[in-house]
């Protein structure tokens, strides 16, 4: 599933419906450059999933995990400071993804082996100026479902 948005709140609002069809124990695996609205995507699953929590969505860039309490829990990651998925064993992360919550992980390419097998791949391309291009992919049956429930609602949105 390919999609363009040309502004952040195109880009929360694409997160919205996403965090509309998530259960808890999905895990959504962020990839894309600094400044791709990966964030902003996050903020939009959050005010789905656990509405209450909205006004602390914030970059974890240097607390590394943040909790936002809702029926289901989010916990958002950002990997960036760390090298590998061997520190973020470390640390003790792992523990979270097959858990109840919704991960969101940002810089997931530093998972490595630890990235769970299903999971939702999302990758940010910046296009210029606010848009961004992207891209969401998964190897499993259940959560391509996901996926195609997700693809009716965007078509239905007239910013797609």
């Amino acid at each position: 599933m390919i999609i363009i948005t040309r502004s952040p709140l195109e880009t929360e609002t694409l997160g919205r419906q996403l965090g509309s069809l998530l259960k808890g124990g999905a895990f959504v695996a962020l990839f894309g450059d600094l400044g791709g609205g990966k964030t902003c995507f996050t903020r939009g699953i959050v005010a789905a999933a656990a509405p209450e929590s909205i006004h602390l969505v914030a970059s974890p860039t240097f607390a590394i995990m943040n909790e936002y309490p809702g029926p289901v829990p989010v916990y958002h990651f950002d990997f960036y400071r760390l090298a590998s998925g061997h520190e973020i064993s470390e640390l003790g992360f792992d523990d979270f993804f097959l858990g109840e919550g919704i991960c969101i992980a940002e810089w997931s390419e530093r998972l490595g082996g630890l990235l769970p097998a299903d999971h939702i791949k999302v990758t940010f391309e910046h296009l210029g100026d606010d848009c961004r291009k992207i891209t969401m992919v998964t190897d499993h049956a259940d959560t391509q479902t996901l996926i195609d429930e997700l693809k009716s609602l965007v078509n239905r949105e007239e910013f797609l």
